[in-house]
């Protein structure tokens, strides 16, 4: 099973998570790419991160929107999509190249993932700027959603993505951040929810009912208070129940 994490999401004088202490816990870091966070500076710092840790190292492409953090919603073609997104790999890209990187994966962020999960025309758009950049890049997506029909019609290397700290609804969406409870902060949790999806390939749903979800990466957010100590106990605990953590690329998918 691999371990993501969204990170690189500081800019200019603004910090954001705890990357450096993350680090150490994850397999793949999902890298802010200067549009929902980022800057050329914070790329490459944590390009060096996740090289010297050996985490493996995927674009996390968002919208334009750095004062919504990429989490609202935009009117935007799927031509839009397409550019914006093969934009933002080849600029994560450069500066991995620059530090003797090569990039793992594409993972769209925030909002952008959310629309894609429903949306065809911007999942294909997604997939489409994956495969013109590298088709050999994997490409993370929801279970059962349009993100993952598109990568998979795209002849794309897919990892199925869990959330560990994310409430789901019963058709096996997440649960919009603007509802209450829609990301769940208790530890313990966060990890035992881990481990099912893990061990188990199921979920209990917002509503009560159980999902299945088969999963080769599990996501964490490094903008999630404590992260670093959530990230430490995630880990443990899969370890603990038998799980063998690894990039997808190395076995973990």
């Amino acid at each position: 099973m691999d371990l993501n994490c969204d990170m690189g999401e500081s800019f200019g004088a603004y910090r954001m998570g705890s990357d450096a202490e993350v680090m150490a816990s994850i397999t793949s870091a999902n890298v802010a790419c200067g549009f929902h966070g980022g800057d050329p500076a914070v790329m490459r710092q944590t390009i060096r991160l996740a090289r010297d840790a050996g985490v493996a190292v995927g674009a996390h492409p968002g919208l334009p929107d750095l004062v919504g953090f990429g989490r609202r919603e935009m009117r935007v073609s799927p031509q839009d999509v397409e550019d914006m997104v093969l934009y933002q790999i080849g600029a994560l890209a450069a500066i991995a190249l620059s530090e003797g990187v090569q990039l793992q994966h594409v993972k769209a962020h925030g909002a952008l993932y959310n629309m894609a999960v429903r949306d065809a025309a911007l999942a294909d758009a997604i997939a489409r700027a994956v495969r013109a950049f590298d088709w050999a890049l994997t490409f993370f997506a929801l279970p059962g959603s349009e993100l993952e029909r598109a990568g998979r019609e795209a002849g794309l290397t897919l990892a199925s993505e869990g959330f560990a700290d994310r409430a789901y609804e019963p058709d096996g969406s997440l649960t919009p951040r603007s509802r209450p409870g829609a990301v769940i902060h208790d530890a313990d949790s966060v990890v035992r929810r881990a481990v099912r999806m893990a061990v188990e390939g199921r979920v209990t749903a917002s509503d009560g009912s159980e999902i299945t979800l088969h999963v080769d990466t599990i996501c964490t957010h490094g903008d999630t208070p404590g992260a670093q100590h959530l990230t430490r106990l995630l880990r443990a605990g899969l370890q603990s129940a038998g799980v063998q953590i690894a990039p997808v690329g190395r076995g973990g998918a």
